[in-house]
């Protein structure tokens, strides 16, 4: 628990900061230091949060603008992959067994939050294999540093990022823990299933009672915080994630979802040429999609629980290559 307990003692709780951060930083000038911008969310903080204003601009004379995160958030996008480039990336014998490995060395604290939470133990390891290769990639940038460049130097989504700067500030706050400290991906993602800091504070849990949260390197906070996650978004114990499909017909591409949401159900589907290869009830609204496979396209619905899982990253691929691990999982294990 060395990271989460690092403000703790090396600092006085955040009230008492301001002779501390103050003094100690008074003749560094950072790369904020002097920012209008950087002025007025102080300003924000102090008058909304009751933050104390030289604390705050002690913390920002530390943070760092990063030419390389604005690099890789501005960077044009790659083509977008096919399935059957994409599914490999992911599912592989290295994360498989890897993923083998996590489940049984922390088997009991992933039974008990499928207990608590309802969300399947494979399930679980799987978003932490996909996200961060179970805690071998979770960033190396601070987490000050790449919500204050994104916050305060990448107009297109400046607003999005200082509403996630104001939130690691508050998580900081709460768990009396350095903010200078904390790591990251260059968004801003955080920990072994990489939450934002809005969905660290809606969604993480303290799973292992010891009074903090820490999903950097606690795997028990973070196996309870996706659990957690999943439930908040509408994930049904017992059911299943997606159902294969066969489609036929000159209106089948009519049946397709627009995005993600389900919008057009089993029944619906049926009349533009789709038919299920599971009983599913004409009234269940459905996420209706097609993968280009490694022979040929496939077609599938995604159920209540694979919207539950795009809500975690809102890609189709995604949620499949999280549920196919899952099964791989399962069967790498020899669990029934």
């Amino acid at each position: 628990m060395q990271v989460m307990r690092g403000w703790a003692t090396r600092y006085a709780p955040w009230v008492g900061l301001v002779s501390i951060l103050g003094t100690m930083q008074t003749a560094l000038a950072g790369d904020y230091e002097g920012s209008p911008q950087v002025a007025e969310f102080v300003g924000e903080m102090t008058r909304d949060y009751g933050f104390a204003g030289e604390q705050l601009m002690g913390v920002f004379r530390e943070a760092e603008r990063k030419q390389s995160i604005l690099d890789a958030i501005s960077k044009p996008a790659e083509r977008v992959k096919q399935w059957h480039e994409y599914r490999p990336m992911f599912i592989t014998d290295a994360r498989i067994a890897r993923g083998v490995d996590f489940w049984r060395q922390h088997e009991a604290v992933l039974a008990r939050a499928e207990q608590e939470y309802g969300v399947p133990a494979q399930v679980i390891v799987s978003i932490i294999g996909v996200e961060t290769f179970f805690g071998r990639n979770t960033g190396n940038y601070r987490v000050i540093d790449a919500l204050s460049t994104l916050g305060f130097d990448y107009p297109p989504r400046a607003e999005f990022f200082r509403k996630e700067l104001r939130e690691f500030l508050l998580l900081a706050r709460e768990e009396q823990v350095d903010p200078l400290t904390l790591k990251g991906s260059y968004a801003g993602a955080m920990g072994l299933p990489q939450f934002m800091p809005s969905s660290f504070r809606a969604y993480a849990v303290d799973f292992d009672g010891d009074g903090h949260i820490n999903i950097w390197n606690n795997p028990d906070d973070a196996i309870g915080s996706v659990a957690s996650y999943f439930k908040r978004h509408g994930w049904v114990a017992g059911e299943p994630v997606v159902s294969r499909a066969d489609a036929r017909g000159d209106q089948v591409d009519e049946g397709l979802t627009t995005g993600i949401e389900p919008v057009k159900t089993v029944g619906e589907l049926r009349v533009l040429g789709w038919s299920s290869h599971d009983a599913l009830r004409d009234d269940m609204p459905v996420t209706a999609f097609r993968l280009e496979g490694d022979n040929g396209p496939e077609y599938w619905m995604g159920l209540k629980n694979f919207y539950a899982i795009t809500r975690y990253n809102r890609s189709v691929m995604y949620a499949m290559a999280v549920h196919q691990l899952s099964e791989q999982l399962v069967q790498a294990r020899g669990v029934k």
